[in-house]
């Protein structure tokens, strides 16, 4: 047997305005018992009530009640979801109609509403919007993870590039340091040669003038 959420109800009080079973069961009498059990109470509530293998799940707000049958594997969360997806769609779609229609009055269109539903929060995942929360959260913290990476790698590149920087400039001051020490020496260089010239001219001078005299 096909296993979630197996029959679907909505009412107004005791008037059963549209109604889908996916499979054959007895949920339409238990399912009237709860509403005649429940019309004593007229507060917005969500109720479960179990029966032999499966969970009723019951919403009621502003008198109209959404009410589904599932199993037990299905816990709460997926069937209330399911009934509020359904409360919605069905206020949404007759809107003031829903306060003076006959019973069965929408079950032609709105049934197969209801059995895509059953089918979609039965089989899809993503049906549950805390699961998919969680999906979503989980995708959004691995694209911060890669992107965090991402910058980090880049950041270790960038730093690479700003050792090597640092390497050029300390290669370059080097290199300017040893150019003006060459500088410096080759100045002195000169000045000697320059003072020998001078120096060595002096003496030719010199003798030359003492030759003369004498």
């Amino acid at each position: 047997m096909k296993m979630g959420i197996l029959y679907g109800m909505v009412a107004r009080g005791q008037v059963v305005l549209a109604e889908f079973s996916a499979t054959q069961t007895n949920a339409s009498t238990v399912a009237r018992q709860i509403l005649e059990k429940m019309s004593q109470g007229k507060n917005d509530s969500n109720s479960s009530f179990s029966h032999d293998r499966y969970i009723f799940h019951v919403k009621r707000t502003d008198g109209l009640t959404v009410l589904c049958m599932a199993d037990d594997a299905s816990g709460r969360r997926i069937p209330f979801a399911f009934l509020e997806e359904i409360h919605q769609k069905f206020v949404k779609t007759y809107g003031r109609a829903i306060q003076s229609a006959s019973g069965y009055a929408m079950n032609e269109e709105f049934s197969r509403v209801m059995s895509q539903q059953m089918e979609h929060f039965s089989t899809d995942p993503n049906a549950d919007r805390l699961n998919r929360l969680k999906g979503e959260m989980s995708q959004v913290r691995s694209v911060m993870i890669d992107n965090i990476e991402k910058v980090l790698e880049r950041g270790d590149r960038l730093e690479l590039l700003v050792e090597k920087a640092s390497t050029m400039q300390g290669n370059s001051l080097r290199f300017k340091q040893q150019s003006r020490r060459y500088k410096n020496a080759m100045w002195w260089s000169n000045c000697k040669i320059t003072v020998t010239l001078i120096l060595l001219l002096s003496l030719i001078i010199a003798y030359i003038l003492f030759a003369f005299v004498f």
